[in-house]
């Protein structure tokens, strides 16, 4: 019988142990903060809520041009008539479309979890009789190319980094998909002007969005700083594979 509840006790030591040690081990920590939050924190920053795709006609407002100034957003891209482009978080496929007029040789992989999402750039990419830009279905730990297809050149996130549940695994997949002298835009909203009229949780400061990308394995190139509402900062990888 005392052996018995020794195995017992043993068994249960070794699971609260393991379950301990998985927690310290995990990069997310999880407590109240933002109401408009989920709750779950990396690096001392509180990850937002996805924005749904009820939400798909604000991405796609007329104001947004004049807001935003997405023009020079494209120009900052420096594309080239070849290049591979990973949009991700493509949304409605707002920026997809803009680039694929300047990568028109190229291919411009449209990455987003939501089915609804995809589905509006395949009817958009049929009605513009547009033939570079591809719906990929991407997850919420990480994504992957279709087979064959050429290493990034460039890879834009733009006003999604922050609402990654799993940015740590996201991120992974971003450099197993770069081409080793490709260069990330990370574009956020600009936690530093508080009078950009988008909620805190869903900006990010320079600071933050760097020491997250050194972590991941992204040096700073430049901030471009000509956006009127966001930060637009390009990133090339650490240690190129």
């Amino acid at each position: 019988m005392r052996f018995h509840l020794f195995i017992l006790f043993a068994a249960t030591l070794y699971f609260v142990s393991a379950k301990n040690a998985s927690a310290q081990s995990s990069p997310y920590t999880f407590r109240a903060g933002d109401p408009y939050g989920t709750g779950k924190w990396y690096m001392g920053r509180e990850i937002a809520h996805v924005m749904g795709h009820r939400a798909m006609d604000w991405l796609d407002r007329p104001e947004r041009q004049q807001e935003e100034r997405s023009d020079k957003l494209i120009r900052n891209l420096k594309l080239e008539a070849g290049y591979t482009v990973a949009d991700i978080g493509a949304g409605s496929g707002y920026h997809s479309f803009r680039m694929a007029a300047e990568a028109d040789q190229g291919k411009i992989y449209a990455v987003d979890i939501q089915d609804e999402m995809l589905r509006e750039i395949s009817a958009r990419a049929a009605a513009r009789d547009v033939h570079n830009v591809f719906p990929v279905k991407g997850t919420a730990t990480g994504f992957e190319l279709p087979p064959g297809a050429p290493p990034a050149d460039r890879v834009l996130m733009v006003d999604v980094y922050h609402e990654f549940s799993h940015p740590k695994e996201m991120m992974e997949s971003v450099k197993d998909i770069m081409h080793p002298e490709g260069l990330l835009y990370l574009v956020e909203y600009r936690l530093e002007s508080k009078w950009v009229p988008i909620k805190k949780v869903h900006k990010m400061s320079e600071e933050q969005a760097v020491k997250e990308m050194e972590a991941a394995g992204f040096t700073l190139v430049k901030n471009m700083g000509n956006l009127p509402w966001q930060h637009c900062m390009v990133f090339k990888l650490t240690d190129p594979r």
